[in-house]
């Protein structure tokens, strides 16, 4: 038996909305046996847009039962029963996080007719209800109104039903098909073609466009959990039904696709990524001349379009290397910024400092520029070698100077000794202080994997 369900809500996820309607078509696989309608009160304020859209008010539904006064007759007629929607996970999230509120746990296979159509009448333009129904010559006299809806999708179901020559239902319904728990406007070609190695995947919407950017150990596995469960937030909600296609990056290694992900997401920006869109470090030294021709070095907060000697991520690491440098170049702490107060100068040099005017620009500068091509001097240039995608060949990751400089892939065979030759085979990418330290941190951890360039 099928369990053919529509619903009308106050809003997009469960979590946080109501349920104001309920339709539940019974089918046997031939015809509809057996139908349910109820409004219900959701006990909440209905949206002015979702008023105009079902024409379902807030009067109403004032003196319907609330859920968890028909959730005992709902959970009977839905249970044991296949659970089938137009974009079933939408409905069906609704209804199992009400049903679980209201002390029943709802388990059901379930078939969406969307994914349905797609394939037992592909070449359609459109594949919303409404559009369907016009194309099928279904009648429905109360489109946005669950019982509208539910009967429709009935008749919808049947012609599926008798249009299946290629048993697409019976294998969504096979214990090992994840066809179910994909999204509704996902082929599940997409998923099927995925690899099951490190890399970085892409979902696009329907226009193509890309809207999260993930990076995984095993691309097939990673993706497949973004399926998995039943929350019913609405971000999530949301994401699913905009997941139109998939695209992938093959990247050998899991660090080349986190390093990949980090360059993706501040390339294209997606939609639904939140970290690493703004993840920088707050802090760099700096060096600028001023009115009176010293060279000063200063830890001040980044900011765009400015160049830093050195990064770090607090005030504090930016002094304290700050203040190794005056000790060692005799450098003026008040030309630094550390000493911010109006007495005599703390310098090794006193009162005869160049904050006093006493020693000239030109021999202060020098001992400035010392420090700052000591500074360059302790930032390495090493790459890392690891695998590849294919057995002849390696992946590499280059920093030159401290900073990230691009990754590509070498042959086996290559001799990675010379920086400029190398260089020659590597792609460059924008760089940032994650990905440097993120590098960083993976070559102290397997230093046998290093090449460092003197």
């Amino acid at each position: 038996m099928y369990a053919i369900v529509d619903i009308e809500t106050t809003g997009g996820h469960a979590s946080a909305n109501g349920i104001t309607e309920v339709a539940i078509c019974l089918h046997d696989g031939k015809k509809v046996t057996q139908r349910y309608t109820t409004l219900v009160n959701p006990k909440m304020d209905i949206p002015v847009y979702i008023r105009a859209l079902t024409g379902i008010s807030n009067e109403m539904v004032q003196d319907a039962p609330p859920f968890e006064d028909v959730a005992a007759d709902i959970y009977h007629l839905l249970h044991g029963k296949i659970f089938v929607a137009h974009n079933v996970n939408f409905d069906f999230s609704f209804i199992r996080h009400h049903l679980s509120a209201a002390g029943y746990d709802l388990q059901s296979n379930k078939l969406c007719t969307v994914r349905l159509g797609r394939k037992i009448l592909p070449g359609l333009p459109s594949y919303s209800l409404g559009k369907l129904c016009h194309y099928l010559g279904i009648d429905n006299e109360s489109r946005h109104r669950a019982a509208g809806d539910a009967e429709a999708t009935a008749t919808l179901f049947s012609l599926l039903l008798q249009s299946d020559t290629a048993n697409h239902i019976a294998d969504a319904l096979k214990q090992r098909s994840k066809e179910q728990v994909l999204p509704p406007n996902l082929p599940k070609e997409d998923v099927t073609n995925l690899p099951y190695t490190p890399g970085v995947y892409y979902f696009h919407n329907e226009k193509g466009k890309v809207i999260y950017v993930g990076k995984a150990r095993n691309i097939k596995k990673r993706v497949c959990s973004h399926f998995s469960g039943n929350n019913s937030g609405y971000q999530r909600q949301e994401f699913l039904r905009n997941i139109h296609h998939i695209s992938f990056q093959d990247c050998g290694t899991e660090l080349i696709a986190f390093v990949l992900e980090a360059i993706e997401i501040k390339r294209l920006w997606p939609q639904y990524n939140r970290s690493l869109k703004r993840f920088e470090h707050a802090y760099g030294l700096f060096a600028f001349e001023d009115q009176r021709g010293y060279l000063r070095l200063a830890v001040d907060k980044r900011r765009k379009m400015t160049a830093p000697l050195y990064t770090c991520n607090s005030l504090l690491d930016g002094r304290n290397l700050l203040t190794r440098l005056i000790d060692e170049f005799e450098l003026c702490p008040k030309l630094c910024f550390i000493q911010t107060n109006h007495g005599p100068c703390n310098g090794i040099n006193g009162p005869i400092c160049a904050c006093e005017g006493i020693e000239n620009p030109e021999h202060y500068n020098q001992k400035v520029q010392w420090a700052i091509d000591k500074l360059k001097d302790t930032l390495p240039t090493f790459a890392v070698r690891d695998e590849g995608r294919s057995l002849d060949e390696h992946s590499c990751i280059l920093v030159e100077k401290g900073q990230f400089y691009g990754m590509g892939y070498i042959s086996h065979y290559f001799e990675a000794d010379n920086l400029e030759q190398l260089k020659s085979h590597l792609t460059p990418y924008p760089g940032n202080d994650y990905i440097r330290n993120m590098v960083s941190n993976y070559a102290m951890r397997y230093p046998e994997r290093m090449v460092v360039f003197s």
